[in-house]
């Protein structure tokens, strides 16, 4: 392996016939490059997606109140009608599959006029009344603070947790907003934290302007009874989390008198299952692009054993000489087969490195353009991806090389001492 002449014989042989050396290469370098490129795109579309859910539990169910569509037990069909807090009890005791059970109420925000004021500044934001469980479905990433916990439930304290377009919109930059008041809707909240979503893009800006209060709190003051607006519910990890969406529907139907067979009238939206089907695109697109870039990759190696059996061709007096000098079938085969993998290897490593390194730029030039790349981002492939790439080149390489070698061989060198 390190015998310096084969090395020298090997430089030689690659550089007597330059064009047909990097055209053979090349075909090798585009197949790697483009399994790289299309790795890290597929990758940076995937973080795009997934990262939009933050750290929210994907064995998650979300259920909300829609029109009735069957008349019931007296009841006409297109009725409304509202959760309640004895409905949360009620799936508490019925449901012991149960995680976390959050229920919510928003106050508004949306398309209204200013509602919340501080001194002279004002602007328009997400009012959510929501218990201490909310936080552990879909966790925020505090600044400053806390979030709502069980004694402001139990208190019905006058407490807000903030986003950071919040307290830029109602701070000054230099200002603190911990322990500082602000007026919602006529009535003041103290300021317990300062949170960041942990998303992107739109949905980002969006989660940063939403206020938390303490749903009972939220529920009094601003006379919502007991009201509820949906129900966010986490089954244990052991269970799926379907079989608590169903359990609760069908006690939410039974408790406000809805029609069994009335599928419209409870909202619901089961984040487990459209996140596993998330993954399982990606998971088509990966297997995709490995098809794709294999067959592009193999399709380099085999112009490589081609050109390898063209060069066996024309070293068939040369190889003669060395089996009527003593070489053995081994010597012959271990020297075509290093040559196919050194010249395969160096051709992966240059389109690995390449492709790499063009995934990089891209990162770089998405970053520092400002643009919204909520859907793509951060593509690259892992390191081991990348090492198990150019190993199985290099297996590749080896096997390309074998069938020239073994046809090498095979010729008897009074044959081969005859050849013209």
């Amino acid at each position: 392996m390190f015998d310096l002449d084969r090395w020298q014989e090997i430089y030689h042989v690659l550089r007597k016939n330059k064009l047909r050396t990097f055209l053979t290469a090349f075909g090798v370098f585009w197949g790697i490059f483009m399994l790289v490129i299309m790795l890290g795109s597929g990758n940076g579309l995937e973080r795009g997606v997934t990262q939009n859910f933050g750290d929210m539990a994907t064995n998650s169910v979300f259920i909300w109140t829609q029109q009735t569509t069957i008349p019931y037990k007296g009841f006409p069909r297109g009725r409304n009608y509202n959760f309640t807090n004895e409905d949360v009890i009620a799936i508490r005791h019925s449901i012991p599959e149960i995680k976390y059970l959050a229920p919510r109420i928003q106050a508004g925000g949306f398309m209204q006029t200013n509602n919340v004021i501080r001194g002279l500044k004002s602007g328009v934001f997400n009012i959510m009344g929501d218990y201490p469980a909310f936080n552990k479905i879909d966790p925020l990433n505090f600044k400053q603070g806390r979030f709502i916990n069980d004694l402001d439930i139990k208190e019905k304290r006058k407490v807000a947790v903030v986003g950071t377009r919040v307290v830029d919109i109602l701070f000054t930059k230099d200002e603190n907003p911990m322990n500082q008041y602000i007026q919602i809707q006529g009535v003041y909240f103290k300021i317990i934290g300062v949170f960041a979503s942990k998303r992107t893009g739109e949905q980002a800006d969006q989660e940063n302007q939403n206020i938390y209060l303490p749903f009972t709190t939220l529920q009094q003051t601003y006379n919502y009874g007991n009201a509820v607006g949906f129900f966010s519910i986490t089954s244990r990890d052991d269970i799926p989390v379907s079989v608590v969406e169903e359990k609760a529907i069908r006690v939410l139907k039974k408790r406000h008198s809805i029609a069994p067979a009335d599928e419209s009238a409870v909202g619901h939206f089961n984040l487990k299952k459209e996140f596993d089907q998330m993954q399982g695109l990606f998971f088509g697109i990966r297997f995709l692009v490995w098809i794709v870039g294999t067959g592009t990759l193999m399709a380099g190696v085999i112009g490589v054993s081609n050109i390898m059996l063209v060069v066996v061709k024309e070293r068939t007096k040369e190889i003669g000489i060395q089996r009527a000098l003593g070489a053995t079938p081994w010597n012959v085969i271990s020297q075509i087969i290093t040559e196919s993998v050194v010249l395969t290897t160096f051709a992966g490593y240059f389109g690995l490195v390449i492709g790499v390194g063009l995934l990089e730029l891209i990162n770089f030039l998405l970053g520092s353009s400002g643009a919204n790349t909520e859907m793509f981002v951060h593509p690259g492939i892992d390191f081991s991806v990348a090492v198990t790439a150019l190993c199985i080149l290099v297996v590749c390489g080896a096997l390309a090389g074998l069938i020239p070698a073994r046809r090498a061989v095979s010729v008897k060198p009074i044959d081969a001492l005859r050849y013209e």
